[in-house]
């Protein structure tokens, strides 16, 4: 059963070997860099989620919200160790993601840039729910940035 849980003393060894597939590292921050990235963004509530099926991690997510407009949630990484990835476990954790920010009730929208090469995160992305919201970010021109609405 997929769970999300913090990051902790006891765990961060563990979630700083997670690994993605060779041709995915470019697209993602190392799980180091994901916690850097949450300490940065402290001042947007940052969080980091270590993805969990029963006791065995999985995986990472750091979700922080938009201060600026749009104001929204910004699902800033995402990612599924390589030994788990292609087993369910990426649509369920965002599925977890996406009713754990619903019952927070903060914001109606989930953002998120997913470079267009990434094709295999765009269908996870696409199977819950996010779709293309048009706008494209002159600073990363080769991203879709999907929006998901509650």
């Amino acid at each position: 059963m997929i769970i999300l849980d913090g990051i902790t003393e006891e765990n961060w060894l563990e979630v700083a070997n997670l690994s993605v597939k060779e041709d995915q590292k470019s697209y993602l921050a190392s799980p180091i860099g994901i916690l850097a990235r949450a300490y940065v963004y402290r001042d947007c509530n940052a969080n980091v989620y270590v993805i969990k099926n029963d006791e065995t991690i999985v995986g990472l997510a750091m979700v922080r919200e938009f201060h600026e407009e749009p104001v929204g949630y910004d699902l800033q990484q995402f990612m599924i160790d390589k030994q788990f990835q292609n087993q369910g476990y990426g649509t369920k954790a965002l599925q977890k993601i996406i009713d754990k920010l619903r019952l927070e009730g903060k914001y109606n929208t989930i953002e998120v840039c997913v470079n267009m090469a990434d094709v295999e995160a765009i269908h996870v992305y696409e199977k819950v729910g996010f779709f293309d919201s048009g706008y494209i970010d002159e600073d990363v021109p080769d991203c879709y940035n999907l929006i998901y609405r509650f």
